[in-house]
């Protein structure tokens, strides 16, 4: 069984590996119930690898920095591709929800933006004042679009920016920091991080993120150091 096994799952991802194992589990257990084994075997089955669980990783401050500062502000490409980055990390869009985002979605006389999450689910975030100020250096330097679209492509033929699009911006802007290979979702992550790490909450987090679940959240406190440091007990102590 267990040659039978090794061979079924060879090549395969983990998840997949795992589901060979509980199958012939499963299928072992209804063997002893029905009486077609004599003894329990599914301790003999071998498991399959477990996998570490992947915490989030964030930007530094100086990573951020150093990727706003790959944007050459005297082009348009950059003030759109700075004014990009900015609301990603700020705000903690994926990159369709940043690539669907229109002109009349940012109400400017309240200072707050509508974003279509998933499910569509339409949120209503703040725009800070960076973001913000981004944001109008790239529209004052927008060239005409045939939509409406927040962040355009600037080359014919001048349309909205895809999801792909908006991830390239931060591939390539990541590359020219010396950062290597940063996906858009890592921008999230860095947003997420930043609530937690400037004094905010797990609620705060699931607000800006728009998790209709905190426990899609709650992974953000493993990363919080500054807050686990006061739970670690001192060498030599016994905890209370």
């Amino acid at each position: 069984m267990n040659a039978f096994i090794v061979d079924r799952a060879e090549g395969l991802a983990s998840a997949s590996r795992a589901a060979i194992v509980d199958a012939m589990r499963s299928l072992l257990r209804w063997a002893l119930a029905t009486g077609r084994i004599e003894r329990d075997l599914t301790g003999g089955i071998l498991r399959a690898r477990a996998t570490r669980a992947m915490l989030p990783r964030g930007l530094s401050p100086g990573q951020v920095e150093g990727l706003l500062s790959a944007c050459d502000l005297d082009t348009i490409v950059g003030l759109r591709d700075r004014a990009v980055i900015t609301t990603l990390w700020r705000l903690g869009l994926r990159a369709g929800e940043a690539a669907t985002l229109g002109l009349d979605d940012v109400d400017w006389a309240v200072g707050r933006v509508s974003v279509i999450g998933k499910g569509p689910r339409r949120l209503t975030l703040p725009v800070p004042v960076d973001v913000g100020q981004a944001l109008i250096a790239w529209l004052q330097a927008r060239p005409d679009a045939l939509d409406r679209a927040l962040f355009v492509r600037v080359r014919p033929p001048i349309r909205a920016l895809s999801s792909a699009g908006i991830s390239d911006i931060v591939k390539h802007r990541a590359e020219a920091a010396g950062l290597g290979v940063v996906h858009a979702h890592r921008l999230r992550h860095t947003a997420a991080m930043n609530v937690i790490a400037t004094g905010g909450s797990l609620i705060e987090a699931q607000e800006l993120l728009g998790h209709s679940n905190a426990a899609s959240t709650s992974v953000y406190a493993r990363v919080d150091l500054a807050s686990l440091r006061t739970l670690t007990v001192p060498f030599g102590q016994v905890p209370r």
